[in-house]
């Protein structure tokens, strides 16, 4: 059996000893995208983020989560910046 997850009242949840972790709602994750929060729970409906639920079934994020999914978003248009960034010297 899981061990409970308990959700404090500023956010964060702890799976055991030691380990605290901040949830974001799909309003806070929106705004770090620049979606709607429908966008975000959606996204989460396809399993292009991973979700958690609170006892009342609302879905949360992880911070950790977003962090690495922003990280991993913002290292694969760096790329294309730099593309993008030479194809406009070259046509000057």
């Amino acid at each position: 059996m899981s061990p409970l997850k308990a959700v404090a009242p500023d956010g964060t949840f702890s799976t055991g000893p030691g380990t605290t972790e901040r949830l974001l709602t799909p309003g806070e994750v929106a705004r770090i995208f620049g979606v709607d929060p429908k966008t975000v729970n959606r996204w989460a409906l396809t399993g292009k983020i991973p979700s958690v639920r609170t006892p009342s079934r609302q879905r949360r994020y992880r911070e950790s989560d977003i962090k690495a999914l922003l990280d991993v978003m913002t290292t694969q248009l760096r790329p294309q910046e730099k593309d993008h960034q030479a194809g406009a010297a070259s046509t000057s």
